[in-house]
Order: C-alpha cells, then sequence, then structure tokens
C-alpha cells in the first residue's frame, strides 16, 4: 500500500518554550526604578540593568507607545525619534515590558520593581482563588483588599524612607485608586489635569531636592489606539503631541539630572472578520471545561473546571495552538513567562491554561466583554510590538 500524503498538512502548534521571554533581571520594566534607585545611594536594590546613576530621576512613562511603533513614526516624533541612540545606556536597544504586556501588570512592575510572578497582577483580570470569581486588575473589581492582593512595598516607598524626595505627577483621577496605591504611591502625588502642567510640576520636583525620584505617567497615545488603531490620524495626533511633552520636559530639567522616557507596552492593530478575531462566546470547542475566561484578547488566562485541564489544555493547543503560545500554568511559570518564581499566593490567580498570541489575531469574548472586543488596537503578548518599549535618555 502507497502512504498518500494529506492534501493540506495539519499545523504544528507553536511551541511554549519557544516564547520570547522578557527579560527579567537584566532588561525589563521590572529593573528600572531598582536600578535608579541604586544610582541614588539604594545598593540594595540593585539588579542586572545597567545604567550610569544620577542625582536626580525622572520616569515619563507614556502609556501604549512601544518602540516599533515610535522607531516606524519619525515624522510625527521627531524629538524622541532623535533620542533612540541613547535607548537603554546608549546601547539603542529596547527593554521588554512583562509578561503578559498590558497595563495593570507593567506598572506593578515599574512601581514595585517586582516580576509579575511576586508582585501578583499576572493581567488584564484573572482569577481570586479565594471567590473563585475574575477580578479586573486594571478597574479593582469586585473589591479585595489591595495590600493583600499586593503586600510588598512599592520602590517609591523605600526611597521616601531612605530621604529620597519622591513623588508622582499624574492625573488627578489615579490618585487614590487601588493600583496606585500598591504600585505607585510612596512620597507625595501632584494632580495635573494638563500634560504641559504634569512636564513642569515634574521638573520643578526633581529639582527640590540634592536626590530626587520622579515619575509621571500620560495615558491617552494607549487610549486613542485602542479605540481608533496605531494606523489613525487619531493616534498620530497623540504621538505628535506627546512628543512635544517630552521635549518640554527635557528641556527643563534641572542640574545632574537623569529622564528616561518608557511606556508599558506597545499594541498591534487586529482585523476585524473571524479569521482574526475568534469569539470565544460563539465557539463551543474553545468554551468546553472551561469555567472562567481572563486576560485579555492576546494573553488569556483560562480556569478550567475541575478535572477539566488537561482537556482544555489539548482543546486550545489543536484549535488555536498554530497562532498562539499555549501552555499550561505549569508550562508557563517553567518557562519563566511571570519571572523567574511564582509566589505561592498567586499560582492560582495564573490560568490552567495560558495562551499568548504569535498572530495577529485575538479570542474576544462579546458577551462577557463587548467593550474590549471592539478595540481596534490590542495588546497583551509577548512578540515585538508589545513587549519591546523604549528607554530614551536625557541628562544634564
Amino acid at each position: 500500500m502507497v502512504d498518500i500524503a494529506p492534501a493540506w498538512p495539519e499545523p504544528e502548534p507553536l511551541d511554549p518554550l519557544g516564547a520570547p521571554v522578557p527579560q527579567y533581571g537584566t532588561g525589563s520594566l521590572a529593573d528600572l526604578l531598582p536600578t535608579l534607585a541604586a544610582g541614588l545611594g539604594m545598593t540594595e536594590l540593585a539588579t542586572g540593568m545597567d545604567l550610569a546613576p544620577a542625582d536626580r530621576a525622572c520616569v515619563f512613562l507614556i502609556d501604549g507607545l512601544g518602540w516599533d511603533l515610535l522607531r516606524a513614526h519619525p515624522e510625527e516624533a521627531p524629538f524622541l525619534t532623535s533620542l533612540l541612540g541613547t535607548s537603554f545606556n546608549g546601547s539603542g536597544r529596547p527593554l521588554t515590558a512583562g509578561f503578559p504586556s498590558t497595563t495593570a501588570t507593567s506598572l506593578a512592575s515599574v512601581g514595585t520593581g517586582l516580576p509579575p510572578g511576586v508582585h501578583g497582577l499576572p493581567g488584564y483580570t484573572c482569577q481570586d482563588p479565594a471567590t473563585g470569581e475574575l477580578m479586573n486588575q486594571l478597574r479593582w473589581y469586585p473589591w479585595t483588599d489591595p495590600y493583600a492582593w499586593q503586600p510588598y512595598p512599592t520602590v517609591f516607598q523605600l526611597a521616601d524612607a531612605a530621604g529620597i524626595h519622591t513623588c508622582q505627577v499624574s492625573a488627578p483621577d489615579f490618585q487614590h485608586t487601588p493600583l496606585t496605591k500598591i504600585a505607585l504611591s510612596g512620597g507625595s502625588f501632584h494632580g495635573r489635569l494638563s500634560g504641559e502642567e504634569r512636564m513642569d510640576l515634574a521638573a520643578e520636583q526633581l529639582g527640590a531636592a540634592d536626590r530626587s525620584l520622579v515619575y509621571t505617567y500620560y495615558s491617552e497615545v494607549d487610549g486613542k489606539g485602542h479605540r481608533y488603531g496605531v494606523n489613525s490620524d487619531a493616534w498620530r495626533g497623540q504621538l505628535m503631541y506627546v512628543d512635544r511633552l517630552a521635549q518640554r520636559l527635557a528641556e527643563q530639567l534641572p542640574p545632574r539630572s537623569a529622564l528616561y522616557i518608557t511606556a508599558d507596552h506597545g499594541m498591534i492593530d487586529i482585523p476585524f472578520g473571524p479569521e482574526s478575531r475568534i469569539d470565544f462566546d460563539e465557539d463551543w470547542e474553545l468554551r468546553a471545561g472551561v469555567r472562567l475566561l481572563g486576560g485579555e484578547g492576546r494573553a488569556r488566562h483560562v480556569y478550567a473546571h475541575p478535572g477539566a485541564a488537561a482537556d482544555v489544555l489539548a482543546v486550545w493547543r489543536e484549535v488555536v495552538g498554530d497562532q498562539m503560545w499555549v501552555a499550561s500554568r505549569e508550562e508557563a511559570i517553567a518557562a519563566g513567562w511571570f519571572g523567574p518564581y511564582v509566589d505561592d499566593r498567586v499560582r492560582d490567580r495564573i490560568g490552567d491554561v495560558v495562551a499568548a498570541a504569535h498572530a495577529d489575531m485575538v479570542i474576544i469574548a462579546t458577551e462577557r466583554e463587548p467593550r474590549e472586543s471592539e478595540m481596534v488596537g490590542m495588546h497583551g503578548s509577548m512578540t515585538s510590538m508589545e513587549q519591546l518599549v523604549p528607554l530614551l535618555e536625557v541628562r544634564t
């Protein structure tokens, strides 16, 4: 009998061990503030990241401005583009955000100096093991005690206790949010509505003491990308505006200062259509055995009914394994997706199955997540568009 090859070969599942794991310990967002604090004299916080010390350090975090996006738009961002060669201590290389590459996770990594497996915010939504419900870690719903959820001190708190002048300059609405309390608190908070006011006050606060650590933030690059996409005039307009803000801040730096301009993740536009947007709520195969669907479209935590985890893993690998890195909880942890180790209190927040998109696709949920399912620009996974962020530097 002659063996006949199939007319169309079955796609091979992606190997989860082949996913590009973030550079925890040497080149991730979690390493930035500890390294800056070490340069201010808190040498016990030093990591494997190498940055020249400065007496006054300021971090300007632009939500959603990935490395690849910035490099693709030199005309809209001439000032930021001029700094590309300064990135990561003059190496001209980017940092990695961490997994998943999403705001709640990244801001917690920035503020605590810890990887997701330790600070415990492993996604946009994840299971609260105490209740079995999904917890939205950006909106902090349903309510849970923030300090039980994330018990470690922030780098800002440690710096303030060490006598370093420490503050955050951001939108007033963020001052009392649980995410700010457990990720970015310490020293003083200054709320300012306009971007220009934030830049001016950040520069003023930077020069308020001989040793200073200042953080400021701008969100609307991300906001316009989600709503209109990164290929829209609205997004490009925001990039032009934030480029001017960065230059405004840089031109006001006091002596002996270092300004670091970075981001929490990048973004990718996902086409509308069933080939690129798989609707979990309409797909009986992906739903089989699943108790909760967490995370977001490009970085899913999948929680199985008791006894069904192995079957759910097998089905997800069969259905989307050629487009996503699909791992069991144990595989994702062992591969270092969430950092070198994972705290015991965090383990069960991670899905029984974790799926991270490699292709330009998402798993939406039009009934469970109607607003998120309509977004144009998305992020969360480990592709370069989402994972790589700048670390631009200006010194005086």
